[in-house]
């Protein structure tokens, strides 16, 4: 018996069932337990949490909580086409900004079309960072894998080799750009590690 749904809600559901491969999408950092590597569903849930938890660092008044949510939310979406890619692969990301804007546009594609222009107008409000909210998610994002990789002995930075210099360099600037205050821990954990022997020498 075929069921009868809305052209609009079948378009809605067939996201939602892309939106499962995210599940399968690995990063490179670790839990904190170091059992296993973590997928981007994971990633996106907990920067979100992050996010609202955080808030009050961010280095703009008045940024809508919601906002910064939804666009951590969908920031990793198009990982499910374009696949992770490791912030110190050089290669990987001089392509990736072609490869994540055919994705996103496949992707969000298969929305309605009033969902589809506001979440691509969220995922490039993101990656341009430019906004204070896109500023101050971004910022998020990019502390959370560096706190895991502090938090677990510099695993993920060990096995590929990586040094204080580069985690500088991709890391701490794009922090501190959305809050000054995480930007600040960053440095400081950046330090700490690099006595600690959890960055390569």
């Amino acid at each position: 018996m075929a069921i009868d749904i809305s052209e609009r809600l079948e378009k809605q559901l067939a996201f939602i069932r892309e939106l499962d491969k995210l599940k399968s999408v690995k990063r490179r950092t670790y839990l904190l337990d170091s059992s296993r590597t973590e997928n981007s569903a994971e990633h996106s849930w907990q920067v979100a949490l992050m996010a609202i938890l955080l808030i009050e660092h961010a280095d703009a008044d008045g940024i809508d909580p919601f906002r910064v949510v939804k666009m951590l939310l969908i920031h990793d979406v198009v990982e499910i086409e374009a696949g992770d890619t490791y912030i110190y692969d050089e290669r990987a990301v001089a392509g990736q900004a072609k490869r994540e804007t055919r994705a996103s546009e496949k992707l969000f594609g298969l929305l309605p079309g009033d969902q589809r222009d506001e979440l691509l107008s969220l995922w490039r409000e993101f990656e341009e960072g430019v906004t204070p909210a896109a500023r101050f998610a971004k910022s998020i994002d990019r502390f959370q894998p560096l706190y895991h990789n502090f938090l677990t002995s510099g695993k993920a930075w060990l096995e590929h080799g990586i040094d204080a210099a580069r985690v500088r360099a991709n890391v701490e600037a794009r922090i501190g750009d959305g809050s000054a205050e995480l930007g600040e821990l960053a440095g400081g954990l950046i330090d700490e590690a690099a006595v600690r022997g959890y960055l390569a020498g």
